[in-house]
C-alpha cells in the first residue's frame, strides 16, 4: 500500500531542486500533491511530469512574501483536493549577492524580506493549515531545514536565524498539537549533491567533498525520502525531532581533515 495513500500534500518551492524530488516522491506514494512556486511554467511541468508518472497533482503559482499567500495556498489545496494532511515548508527566498551577510552588515530590509519567506512564511502556512489538519482528524508538518542552523556558515546570519528559528518552530507546533493528532518534524541537509552543479568540480575537489562524510554525500532524493517517512503513519510517534540527512558529517571530525 502507498504510505500516502490518501494524503493530500501542500509542499512549498516545488518547481525546482529538493522541491521537484518532493512533490515527485509524494505523489508516487499516493498524495495527491499541491504543487506551489513563483513560476507558472516549471510549475505546471512538475505537474505534468507527475500526471505522466501516474500521480495526481495541481499548480498554484503563490509568492509567499505576500500578504494572504498561506491562506491563498490552503484554499486552493481545498479547492483542488477537498482536504489538507500534510504540508512541506521547503521553500527559501531568492539567493544573490545582497541577499543575506554578517549580521552587522545585513540591511534591514533584507532581514525583513527574508525572514518573511524562510521563517514567517512556514509560520503562517503553519497557522492556516492545522485548522484543516483538526478537521481530517490527523495531520504531518515537515519543514526542511539545514545544517547551517547548527553550524553556522560565514555571511549567511539570515539564514542560519531563519533555519534555527524552523526547528524551534518544529517543537513548539509539536507540543501544542499533539493532542489533535497533528505531528510536526524536521528534516536538516547538510551538503546535498547536485548533478548538474556539481558534474564538472575537479576530481579533487569531489574527493574532499566524499570524505567529509561517513557514507556518502545525500541527493535531493535521500532528503525527500527522509520527509516522507516524517510524513507518513510510519512515523505516527515521531514528533518534534530534527533528523539529520548528512551522510554522517555532523557526527564526526571529518576524514578530509584527519
Amino acid at each position: 500500500m502507498a504510505r500516502l495513500a490518501g494524503e493530500v500534500a501542500l509542499i512549498t518551492g516545488s518547481t525546482s531542486g529538493l522541491g521537484v524530488e518532493l512533490a515527485r516522491l509524494f505523489a508516487a506514494e499516493g498524495a495527491r500533491v499541491l504543487v506551489t512556486g513563483r513560476d507558472p511554467e516549471r510549475g505546471r511541468a512538475v505537474a505534468e511530469r507527475i500526471a505522466c508518472e501516474g500521480g495526481l497533482a495541481r499548480f498554484e503559482r503563490v509568492d509567499l512574501a505576500q500578504p494572504g499567500a498561506a491562506e491563498a495556498l490552503v484554499a486552493a489545496a481545498l479547492r483542488h483536493f477537498g482536504a489538507l494532511s500534510v504540508l512541506v515548508n521547503n521553500a527559501v527566498g531568492a539567493a544573490g549577492p545582497s541577499a543575506d551577510g554578517p549580521a552587522a552588515e545585513v540591511s534591514a530590509e533584507t532581514w525583513e524580506a527574508k525572514l518573511r519567506v524562510d521563517l514567517i512564511a512556514p509560520g503562517l502556512l503553519i497557522r492556516a493549515a492545522i485548522p484543516e489538519m483538526m478537521r481530517a482528524g490527523h495531520g504531518s508538518i515537515v519543514n526542511i531545514s539545514s545544517r547551517t542552523a547548527e553550524r553556522a556558515t560565514p555571511g549567511l546570519a539570515v539564514y542560519t536565524a531563519a533555519k534555527g528559528g524552523l526547528n524551534a518552530l518544529a517543537r513548539s507546533v509539536a507540543t501544542d498539537y499533539a493532542k489533535h493528532g497533528i505531528r510536526c518534524n524536521t528534516v536538516q541537509p547538510g551538503y546535498i549533491w547536485h548533478e548538474r552543479r556539481d558534474a564538472e568540480i575537479a576530481p579533487e575537489r569531489r574527493e574532499r567533498v566524499q570524505a567529509m562524510h561517513l557514507t556518502r554525500v545525500p541527493t535531493a532524493r535521500d532528503v525527500a525520502f527522509a520527509a516522507l517517512f516524517l510524513a507518513s503513519r510510519e512515523a505516527e510517534v515521531i514528533t518534534g525531532v530534527t533528523l539529520q540527512v548528512d551522510g554522517g558529517s555532523s557526527i564526526a571530525r571529518a576524514r578530509a581533515f584527519g
